[in-house]
């Protein structure tokens, strides 16, 4: 299906309205292609009322277009301005602008009139409005002398400016001398003739400098009127400067002065007219004078004044209203207001209208034999006039055209051709000014072109309207057909709007609207047709919004903004805060996706907007900024209601910046008594700006004030005035007043004194006053001064007294104060506590009974009872200087206690004695008393020495504390096997007198482990273990294994029983044999001979635990724990890995044994040395005889 365009709009989806924003333009109004034959259209020209500046060449413009190229000529005051007989004025080339060149000569009022341009071709002639050239003026004031002008305080005043005339009219201001603007206000303002206009005068009026300026914009000039002084004086000072010149009837009397209602100082009178021109601002003023200042109101009688078009200027005097049209006609009232009464002044406001356009005429282009018609319709106040003109000349006496009829505002064609071609003019004119239009009637016969670029391609968001371009001509009128796609599918008439000028609406383009789409356009003449290619992309999106914020001034904050686009589109992001560009700060920094703002000031709230723009369309999401901090300071502080004891405080918040104030804290300073130091004074809740203070007698106030919100506290106001109250008597005494004796004969009272504050005025002392409690006595008293202690001598010891302390000042006396109860001084107690009684409860524990000593004896307050006891010392020890006495002490008035740690079967000394706070009292006859015995401690060691085949010894030191009588000895031993299992116990009682045990007929080669403790008549003791080996049978090692490392126990080894191998019997007897030679070699290379000392070695170090052989002691060699790194000595050749070199010997006796250290006792049996790190004895000496090792004496044959 295809799409036909006609003459007017044609909507081919019912119910559719087309888009506003697209503007339709008619087919006769088309643009007639610059190639074509057309008559001349007027394209520039200067405005109408042109003003030009006179040191500046003159410049009247006027450019027209046509085809053929238009001729220009021009006409000054209604008659032919020949250009070429004025050698300053020149016409543009291809132009009909004039330049006038007055800079070189001439003079711009020579060239002033009203102009008029026409451009002419053979399809006819347009013209220009009437150009009215006039040069601007700045003129000088007149001259005229200022009388100063004095006048009384409260008079009305009005300083006149009357400015110059000029062209145009100049701005008018008031300044001083020093180019300052003088203040204005509702008293004091300028009126819009440029007058300045004082409501009443004051005082602070009088200067000589009052300048008024008017500045002609035009010319870039200001002129100055001669200053006016003006001196304001009250009436007794006018009274005396002007009495000599009155005669001694003559009066001042002015009333000026005084308080009066408002007068109108303009506009004058109760009515007046104003009439102003459509379109224009209306301007209407009142400026009234009284005292005090009246105020000015506006209303308009039977309406309202239009909302968005009103404003108000120079405090209300002046209303305005905007682009007023005849429909704001009527009467405005002002009214002037004071507090003495109010006048009115109506004004009556007629606004008329210069012509404007209804319907202005169009260019009509028109095949041969059609028809047409120009239409010129205007309005105006008054109606304005309409006349047509053909080619610049009245239509009147223009050549005659049968094909065009005038019906007022209508010229009808019919049947026109060629020579029907001409251009019109329509003028419509009334007293407030003129329209000119130019209109062409043009007869062509043209086939249809398209004037739109050909496979123009368009981009579209989806979703959005798509608007296809097909601007044609032709003449007759083309009718428009799209079609879609390559082969010319139809369109759907629900999609698709076609306008009047070709184009193609999709109002919803969806994807599947890509594609291209065919215009053609067609009339009797011909035809042509152009392609459009259309593109629908994704819209842009933005997926990740800003967020509101409310960030603390100083820190950082970060808006994030994620876009997303179609994938062929490049996107910009733009940042604005207020619709405007961000700040020029190094504070705000843009990524990809943030705005990051650091070190946040108050200016940075505000909106936030992240603009996302692509080639097609742009997003925009905005979020907000709070800027919060703690509050400003408070300012303002005033104090009123200034009472004794009280007083009002009053202040203003300072900014809460964008976080509610929640309280207000008040401090006070006394500078009286603590300058420079604050007290909390009171708080009161964020929306109170008043507090009522509380105050005390003579102290001198300063205040200040604290805001508080939830970010924390401002810093402090400015302190406040000083407030001095009163002196009165204290209204409190001391505090904390106690009575204690220092002395057995005295009464020390003392007290917390008052502070300056508490004093309540001058001359603070205390009264101090005090009685025995028990006597009949009246009350002594003293005034002291400003102290806090007073001694009362001669007392008796420890009597309770009744004290009391009141303060006062020059001004009276505090309260009755409170009585409390203090003692005199103490002495030490008298009496030591009788019928002391001991009875012991086991052996470590005693208990202590005593009678009470009477309080009088005590002599003070009872701090309770003190035990000394002792230990009896042995004979042995009685020599010592020192005896170490214990002390328990009892509190309060117990007469019993417990003596806890005490040693068993031990004799103890103790007394006791009261105490006092003065000190101890005299101790009680001295009561000895004994403790059972009691179990003793572990024996102190247990060694295992001697081991053999069947037999351990036992060696122990007794308990070191036997805490009685020893009885005997309880040994416990059990053997245990290979796995470490314990065997059956057997029990053995051993006499008391015993330090050494051996036990026979034990298994060979066994491990037993032994526990032993030793007993009393109170029972058995703690135990000590230990465990040993016996020997093996035969050779076989044998040995207590040592203590392990860390645990000092002895790990149980299997031993391999190879006594009955016939290889190691000859191996023995091979070893015997090679011992007894190196013994005899090693005999006869000693000098002096000597013996090999096993047996003294033997009865030296009797160590239950067998340590290893040293070299005196016939160690094998030089053996070396795996962390005792020390070398060979010297002539010993065995290697550091405890093995024998093949090559000295190929059977080492450390190859036996199963990886323990060889050894062979001094009987030459071979012993096995359980693995236990034990730190090697120290040599015995150089003449101790070396180990006969089989390396050494065969090192001894080299």
């Amino acid at each position: 299906m295809q799409l036909k365009i006609m003459p007017k709009k044609k909507r081919l989806s019912a119910g559719r309205v087309p888009l506003i924003l697209f503007l339709c333009q008619m087919i006769s109004a088309l643009e007639v292609p610059l190639d074509l034959v057309q008559p001349p259209t007027i394209t520039q020209q200067s405005p109408k009322d042109y003003i030009i500046d006179p040191r500046e060449n003159i410049v009247i413009q006027c450019e027209a277009k046509g085809k053929p190229p238009p001729s220009f000529s021009w006409t000054r005051n209604g008659t032919h301005f020949d250009t070429d007989k004025d050698p300053l004025v020149t016409m543009k080339p291809g132009s009909g602008t004039l330049v006038i060149n007055i800079m070189s000569e001439g003079k711009a009022e020579t060239y002033e009139g009203v102009y008029q341009c026409t451009a002419r071709n053979e399809r006819g002639a347009a013209i220009s409005n009437n150009i009215v050239v006039r040069p601007s003026r700045s003129p000088l004031w007149t001259k005229e002398k200022l009388e100063p002008i004095t006048l009384q305080s409260g008079q009305s005043l009005v300083l006149p400016c009357r400015p110059p005339i000029g062209l145009p009219p100049p701005i008018i201001f008031w300044m001083d001398n020093s180019f300052q603007r003088l203040p204005q206000s509702e008293r004091v303002s300028q009126g819009l003739n440029g007058d300045l206009y004082f409501s009443n005068v004051l005082p602070e009026d009088t200067r000589e400098d009052y300048i008024c300026y008017a500045r002609f914009n035009h010319t870039q000039t200001i002129q100055q009127k001669q200053p006016i002084s003006v001196k304001v004086v009250s009436v007794d000072e006018l009274n005396d400067t002007i009495a000599a010149n009155l005669s001694d009837t003559e009066v001042y009397g002015a009333k000026s002065n005084r308080e009066r209602p408002p007068t109108f100082l303009t506009p004058e009178g109760n009515t007046s007219n104003k009439e102003e021109l459509r379109g224009n601002v209306l301007s209407l003023e009142c400026i009234a004078e009284g005292l005090p200042t009246p105020l000015i109101y506006w209303m308009k009688e039977e309406g309202t004044l239009p909302f968005n078009r009103t404003c108000y200027r120079n405090f209300q005097k002046t209303l305005q209203i905007l682009q007023v049209s005849e429909a704001d006609s009527g009467n405005y009232r002002c009214i002037a207001k004071n507090a003495l009464g109010a006048i009115h002044h109506t004004i009556s406001v007629t606004v008329k209208a210069a012509p404007y356009w209804i319907t202005a005429p169009q260019n009509l282009v028109l095949s041969p034999g059609e028809d047409g018609a120009l239409i010129c319709r205007a309005n105006g106040n008054p109606k304005p006039s309409i006349s047509w003109l053909a080619n610049g000349v009245p239509i009147e006496i223009a050549p005659d055209d049968p094909s065009r009829k005038i019906d007022g505002d209508t010229i009808i064609f019919s049947n026109v051709q060629e020579r029907s071609s001409a251009v019109y003019q329509c003028n419509a004119s009334n007293e407030y000014g003129y329209l000119l239009a130019n209109a062409f009637v043009n007869v062509l016969a043209e086939p249809p072109r398209i004037l739109t670029s050909a496979n123009t391609l368009y981009q579209v968001i989806a979703n959005r309207p798509a608007l296809l371009d097909c601007a044609f001509f032709g003449s007759p009128l083309p009718t428009i057909e799209w079609f879609k796609g390559a082969k010319g599918s139809a369109l759907r008439e629900d999609i698709y709007v076609l306008h009047d000028n070709g184009t193609l609406e999709i109002p919803v383009a969806q994807k599947d609207s890509t594609g291209t789409y065919t215009c053609v356009a067609r009339n009797k003449l011909g035809m042509a047709k152009n392609e459009a290619h259309l593109e629908i992309k994704d819209p842009t999106r933005i997926i990740k919004q800003p967020e509101f914020s409310v960030v603390q001034r100083g820190s950082t904050v970060s808006f994030e903004c994620k876009v997303k686009h179609d994938h062929t589109l490049i996107p910009t992001v733009l940042w604005l805060k207020d619709k405007g560009e961000l700040p020029s700060d190094g504070r705000f920094t843009v990524d990809k996706d943030h705005l990051v703002v650091t070190d946040v000031s108050d200016d940075d709230s505000g909106t936030y907007t992240c603009v996302a723009n692509t080639t097609l369309d742009n997003v925009s999401a905005s979020a907000g900024l709070i800027v919060v901090d703690v509050p400003n300071p408070p300012f303002d502080l005033e104090l009123t209601d200034q009472l004794d004891k009280s007083v009002q405080l009053s202040w203003t918040p300072g900014d809460d910046n964008n976080s509610p104030i929640t309280k207000f804290i008040i401090e006070y300073e006394d500078a009286m008594h603590e300058a420079g130091l604050w007290h909390h004074q009171t708080e009161v809740p964020g929306t109170q700006t008043t507090a009522q203070l509380k105050l005390s007698p003579f102290v001198i106030y300063s205040f200040r004030v604290m805001a508080e919100n939830s970010l924390g506290r401002s810093l402090p106001s400015e302190r406040s005035e000083q407030y001095l109250t009163k002196a009165a008597e204290p209204d409190k005494n001391p505090t904390t007043v106690e009575g204690l004796g220092s002395e057995p004969d005295n009464l020390v009272i003392t007290w917390k004194p008052l502070n300056g504050f508490e004093s309540n005025g001058p001359g603070l002392q205390y009264k101090v006053s005090w009685r025995q409690k028990d006597g009949d006595d009246e009350w002594t008293s003293v005034v002291v001064a400003n102290v806090s202690k007073y001694i009362v001598s001669g007392t008796p010891t420890f009597v309770p007294y009744l004290i009391k302390v009141q303060a006062l000042n020059d001004v009276g006396f505090a309260p009755e104060p409170a009585v409390v109860m203090g003692h005199s001084g103490e002495d030490l107690p008298m009496v030591a506590p009788g019928n002391v009684q001991v009875t012991v409860v086991n052996s470590t524990l005693a208990e202590v009974h005593w009678d009470a000593v009477p309080l009088k004896s005590i002599r003070g307050h009872l701090q309770g009872y003190r035990i000394y006891y002792w230990k009896a010392q042995s004979s042995s020890k009685r020599n010592r200087r020192h005896i170490e006495k214990k002390i328990l002490t009892f509190q309060g008035s117990k007469t019993h206690g417990m003596l806890p740690g005490l040693e068993p079967f031990s004799n103890y000394t103790l007394n006791v004695r009261v105490v006092n706070g003065k000190g101890e009292g005299p101790a009680s006859p001295d009561r000895v008393f004994g403790t059972p015995e009691g179990v003793p401690s572990a024996p102190s060691s247990l060694k295992i020495i001697n081991p053999t085949l069947d037999s351990l010894t036992l060696e122990w030191d007794p308990p070191s504390h036997p805490n009685g009588i020893l009885t005997e000895y309880i040994l416990k031993y059990q053997p245990i096997n290979s796995t470490h299992e314990l065997g059956p116990l057997v029990d053995l009682k051993i006499p008391a007198n015993k330090t050494r045990w051996t036990l026979k007929n034990l298994n060979f080669s066994t491990r037993y482990k032994f526990y032993f403790n030793a007993q009393t008549s109170a029972g058995s003791g703690s135990q000590i273990t230990e465990e040993g080996v016996t020997t093996v049978d035969e050779g076989k090692m044998a040995g207590i294994l040592p203590p392990d490392v860390g645990a000092g126990k002895a790990m149980a080894s299997r031993q391999v029983d190879i006594a009955t191998q016939g290889w190691f019997i000859g191996l023995m007897c091979a070893v015997a044999l090679l011992i007894l030679i190196l013994l005899i070699v090693c005999f006869i290379r000693r000098n002096k001979g000597g013996k090999y000392p096993v047996k003294e070695k033997e009865d030296a170090h009797a160590d239950p635990e067998i340590q290893p052989m040293k070299e005196d002691d016939g160690t094998f060699g030089e053996y070396s724990d795996a962390e005792d790194h020390k070398p060979l000595k010297k002539g010993s050749r065995t290697p550091s890995d405890r093995t024998v070199k093949k090559e000295d010997s190929d059977d080492s006796l450390v190859d036996y044994g199963e990886g323990v250290n060889g050894q062979f006792n001094e009987d030459g049996s071979f012993i096995g040395q359980y693995s236990g790190k034990k730190e090697k004895e120290p040599a015995e000496g150089n003449e101790s005889s070396e180990a006969p090792s089989p390396v050494n004496a065969m090192n001894s044959f080299v």
